[in-house]
């Protein structure tokens, strides 16, 4: 899943996680933890394996169960202790949606193959295309199948669902370009 489809599905997920939880929309600072959960495992393996070559594949270390389950309850230490567990919860889901988001659909139906990613370093991963980086990466994926226009589809369905919760998150935006425009004058 490219990043604005792992956004979408972790906005999506979130949004109503707090709706359901607390009857609101999302807050600022947790949807910027959410955000970086949501990319955090392709910004742990992708430049580690493809520009640094340390790790074997871009689904290796950050997508691993076991790196999971380590990351889980330092997380949820270091926010309880920072007295911002609705932080860490936030970049949990981010990191979990994610990794839910990389199975492939198959696993529905009960074939497991291209899931191993999940049990990383246990399990041997199938052989990866050679990348020269991400900008390769990016520049050299020609397919727009229907399975990438339906990751464009859900990153508008969460656009709108932003858009309904009170687009949170904007009016510090705005603030921070009118005082860095009104800075340079």
């Amino acid at each position: 899943m490219w990043p604005w489809g792992h956004l979408a599905v972790a906005y999506l997920l979130y949004t109503a996680y707090t709706h359901y939880r607390f009857d609101r929309p999302p807050r600022v600072l947790p949807l910027v933890a959410l955000a970086i959960g949501s990319q955090l495992p392709d910004l742990i393996d992708k430049p580690l394996a493809w520009s640094a070559e340390v790790l074997p594949g871009g689904r290796t270390l950050g997508h691993s169960l076991l790196f999971a389950a380590l990351l889980i309850p330092a997380v949820l230490l270091v926010a309880d202790r920072l007295e911002r567990r609705d932080v860490g919860i936030a970049l949990l889901i981010g990191h979990v949606s994610h990794l839910v988001a990389d199975l492939p659909p198959s696993v529905l139906t009960g074939d497991l193959s291209g899931s191993e990613f999940l049990l990383w370093p246990l399990v041997e991963q199938p052989p990866e295309d050679p990348v020269d980086g991400l900008f390769d990466a990016i520049l050299n994926y020609y397919a727009l199948g229907p399975y990438e226009w339906f990751q464009f589809g859900l990153f508008a369905v969460a656009i709108i669902v932003w858009y309904r919760d009170g687009a949170p998150g904007l009016a510090v935006v705005r603030t921070s370009v009118r005082r860095r425009v009104g800075s340079d004058s």
